[in-house]
């Protein structure tokens, strides 16, 4: 279907983040867009008063009568909706055009010079950070973002600009149907291996993305990844990392709350680069970001104005509390490795406090398989207490709870479990030096209730 047949958009997963950005596009275009999610959400709520139609009961009768003809309605599902999903069947059985977020976001950038971010982890702040460097440079760009940018209070941004930054999902192969000018890949540590299967099948697909690079672009690769990059000709290869690689960080500063370093890089260097959001983990992301937005023609007065003005990403070392007596943050991660840069970034950040961890882990698959990682990665903090284990699109494993990673925490670490449903009242009942919560489900709804017990001591 041609972008101009289509007279609305049908959004089965409406409350995604990927899939609301999306959503956006298609609202400022004036089309109808309606769609299904399980739960009502702040993001939802938005998206309603924006102008989407959004009901909350999976009832084919609910869909909008605009959205019910086959040869000018597109139909845009997340693969975390369940096949048997009876709006899916409906759309499935009456011949309506289907496709995934991502094939659609391939559609909608193949006009564009796009800058993609791939990674098991970071992808979500480097994209952002890079979109707002773009945006507030000569350039300018459009983005389809992972998270919701501080900066804007959105995940989408819209402009006249040639370039689109897009966060490339591995998840369900989905960055497959895209077509990166340039592109960044922060991580391949296995994960979604409920999709893949094996670790050899995931870095296999981050290996048929390198492929997709256009000629004359260019992939810029943390260095010391598993992968086998695979780039046709013309594509130009640069590394990155902390403090090695063709762009890296020197003269790093942390202190008094702030941290500067200097920008190396092979095309131009940029001395005292100065983060907005002074997080450690955000140095390398940082650099991957500035190195992405410098090789699309940013200077480098507009690296460093990017960098100082970046406000973070909702849920992503995002700080709802921060004084001398408290510190309070809500973090997205939930992969090992992501838990592992979380509360090691928290640690550099407050040393000689005592942190505690509120933890729901997501999915079955990925707590079977990495419980003793989860541990690892949490046994850095004072204090866990872990949650329910949060199961998305999955049905229970017998054997597979809390408990697994609950029993392998270090003996240095105070641990307690409780149902996700008692965090507030647990939260009331106790009380915190540094309290972080972590996990990719829905404890985050509680965080504002949460917010408000400990404004209120």
């Amino acid at each position: 279907m041609e972008l101009k047949d289509i007279k609305a958009v049908y959004f089965v997963g409406a409350g995604g983040i990927g899939m609301s950005a999306i959503a956006r596009y298609f609202i400022n275009r004036g089309t109808v867009v309606a769609g299904y999610d399980k739960t009502p959400s702040d993001l939802t709520r938005q998206l309603e008063h924006e102008g989407m139609l959004i009901h909350y009961e999976e009832n084919v009768d609910e869909i909008p009568h605009a959205c019910k003809k086959a040869e000018s309605c597109l139909v845009v599902y997340t693969p975390a909706v369940p096949a048997d999903h009876k709006e899916l069947q409906y759309f499935r059985e009456n011949g309506f055009e289907i496709q995934k977020r991502a094939q659609v976001l391939g559609t909608l950038t193949r006009s564009h010079r796009a800058l993609c971010v791939a990674g098991t982890h970071g992808k979500t702040t480097t994209s952002t950070m890079c979109a707002h460097i773009m945006h507030e440079s000569a350039a300018d760009c459009n983005a389809f973002l992972g998270g919701i940018s501080k900066n804007y209070g959105t995940n989408y941004i819209l402009s006249e600009s040639e370039y689109v930054v897009i966060e490339a999902d591995e998840f369900d192969r989905s960055f497959h149907w895209l077509t990166p000018w340039i592109s960044v890949i922060t991580a391949t540590d296995p994960d979604h291996l409920d999709i893949y299967g094996t670790k050899e099948a995931y870095l296999e697909s981050f290996s048929k993305y390198s492929s997709l690079i256009e000629p004359g672009g260019a992939l810029i690769i943390h260095r010391g990844l598993e992968m086998k990059e695979n780039l046709r000709e013309g594509v130009r290869r640069y590394d990155y990392g902390l403090d090695e690689g063709d762009f890296h960080a020197e003269n790093i500063c942390i202190e008094n709350g702030e941290i500067t370093f200097d920008f190396i890089s092979p095309i131009e260097c940029v001395a005292g680069v100065q983060l907005g959001q002074p997080v450690p983990i955000n140095i390398e992301n940082g650099v991957a970001a500035m190195a992405m937005a410098q090789l699309a023609g940013c200077t480098a007065d507009e690296l460093r104005y990017g960098m100082q003005t970046y406000a973070g990403v909702v849920r992503r070392f995002d700080f709802k509390i921060k004084t001398d007596r408290m510190v309070f943050l809500s973090d997205y991660a939930h992969h090992p490795k992501e838990i592992y840069q979380s509360a090691r970034s928290i640690r550099e950040l407050y040393r000689n406090r005592r942190i505690t961890a509120i933890f729901q882990p997501h999915l079955y698959t990925r707590t079977r398989d990495f419980y003793r990682d989860f541990a690892d990665a949490l046994s850095q903090l004072d204090e866990v207490v872990l949650c329910d284990i949060y199961p998305a699109r999955e049905k229970p494993i017998e054997g597979v709870t809390s408990q697994l990673i609950y029993d392998n925490l270090g003996d240095n670490v105070s641990k307690t479990m409780i149902h996700s449903g008692d965090v507030v009242e647990y939260v009331q009942n106790h009380d915190f030096d540094v309290l972080i919560i972590l996990g990719a489900g829905d404890i985050d709804n509680y965080v504002p209730q949460i917010t408000k017990i400990l404004q209120n001591r």
